[in-house]
């Protein structure tokens, strides 16, 4: 599934995560290239934690935060960029 404007979309814009081989705007595009699963771009991503707009720096910080977590903690992520 996709939608216009949404994080992923905007991700799927950006110059440089497509030269790094993001190859579309969708879920799957996008947990393939970051290497998470659906359940953790969710917890990052849904509109059911933050109704139906998040800022851009409350996205960066969850990013952020997914990516320094360690397994166990409540966003059991390892954010990475495929290269």
């Amino acid at each position: 599934m996709r939608a216009d404007d949404s994080p992923l979309s905007v991700a799927f814009a950006d110059q440089r995560l497509r030269a790094e081989g993001l190859t579309g705007d969708t879920v799957g595009d996008a947990t393939a290239f970051f290497g998470i699963s659906e359940m953790e771009l969710h917890n990052i991503l849904c509109f059911c934690h933050y109704g139906e707009t998040m800022s851009a720096g409350i996205a960066a910080a969850r990013v952020r935060a997914a990516a320094t977590h360690d397994a166990g903690a409540s966003i059991p992520c390892m954010l990475r960029v495929a290269s």
